[in-house]
């Protein structure tokens, strides 16, 4: 309300998950209609909510095989898009690269995820 009072009208929500515990990050669906509730567009923050903080060797560490599975969940949900990280060589990225999605897999992700949101419409 805060952005909105400002005259701001252009507000999105993320969700990035939530924690569980110090080393993981997992996402409630149920979170998704809840934000939208307030009448703006719901953004589900795919390799983020897969992140794994604080890790012994002091790097965050991933989960990049669960990006589909999260992201098509999201989606059947009824997010109404997704943010991803992708690399083409995720091992060599500067940040973030334990849980980014290998860019030559992103068109084969986003059509299976239009398909899904084709079937729920």
């Amino acid at each position: 309300n805060k952005i909105k009072d400002s005259g701001n009208n252009n507000v999105m929500l993320t969700d990035r998950g939530n924690m569980f515990g110090y080393q993981d990050i997992i996402v409630d669906y149920r979170g998704i209609p809840t934000m939208q509730s307030f009448g703006v567009p719901v953004l589900l923050d795919v390799t983020h909510s897969l992140q794994k903080p604080n890790q012994q060797n002091g790097i965050t560490g991933g989960n990049p095989q669960m990006i589909e599975i999260i992201a098509k969940a999201g989606v059947a949900a009824g997010v109404d898009g997704i943010f991803l990280e992708t690399h083409p060589e995720p091992n060599k990225a500067q940040s973030d690269g334990n849980n980014m999605l290998e860019l030559n897999k992103l068109e084969d992700l986003l059509t299976k995820l239009v398909r899904i949101r084709e079937a729920i419409n």
